[in-house]
């Protein structure tokens, strides 16, 4: 939980630090507003996986469930700036499946935390294998990192894809290019 009166004070101090004056008629209200952003984007350390992925349906003969271009936002930790980017999960029922709209608050979950990409899509896919139990699960993620387009390197536009299998998405590559095919 964000700490709002923390926060504030480490933003006034940050403005100062940085030579601003944060009694300027244009900062007065910016800690306030900084605390409440970041209590907002990063409100997925309030929440579990199984939060969204306990509630399933019966499904005997689906041959696999594709929830593509699940739009997100996160924080880097390293930097805390902004990363965005699509998901794309795959998954093989065993029996079970859960409401499209729980896929897409999942990795709200992770993304509104502190967070690295690479450590976001194992996490998503972990948390599918440990709600769900599927025969097998994929995760891709395409993302663009302000930490390298707005500063360092300075490469707008340039996309990290990370990728995470379990199960038999692992062994099977006709299968994940079956979902790398209809990603497209």
């Amino acid at each position: 939980m964000v700490d709002i009166e923390k926060t504030q004070e480490a933003v006034r101090m940050l403005i100062e630090a940085i030579g601003e004056d944060p009694n300027r008629e244009g900062l007065v209200e910016t800690p306030k507003r900084v605390a409440k952003m970041y209590e907002e984007i990063l409100a997925g350390f309030e929440e579990k996986p199984s939060d969204h992925l306990s509630r399933v349906f019966n499904s005997e003969d689906t041959d696999f469930v594709l929830e593509k271009d699940i739009q997100f936002y996160s924080m880097c930790e390293h930097h805390m700036m902004p990363f965005f980017g699509k998901v794309h999960i795959a998954y093989i029922p065993d029996g079970k499946v859960v409401g499209i709209s729980k896929l897409g608050r999942l990795v709200d979950v992770y993304a509104k935390r502190l967070q690295i990409q690479e450590q976001m899509t194992v996490q998503i896919a972990n948390a599918i294998v440990e709600e769900l139990n599927p025969k097998g699960v994929m995760v891709i993620i395409e993302a663009e990192h302000t930490c390298m387009s707005m500063r360092g390197i300075k490469k707008v536009g340039a996309k990290t894809v990370t990728h995470a299998s379990r199960g038999v998405f692992r062994t099977d590559n006709n299968l994940q290019a079956t979902i790398r095919e209809l990603i497209k």
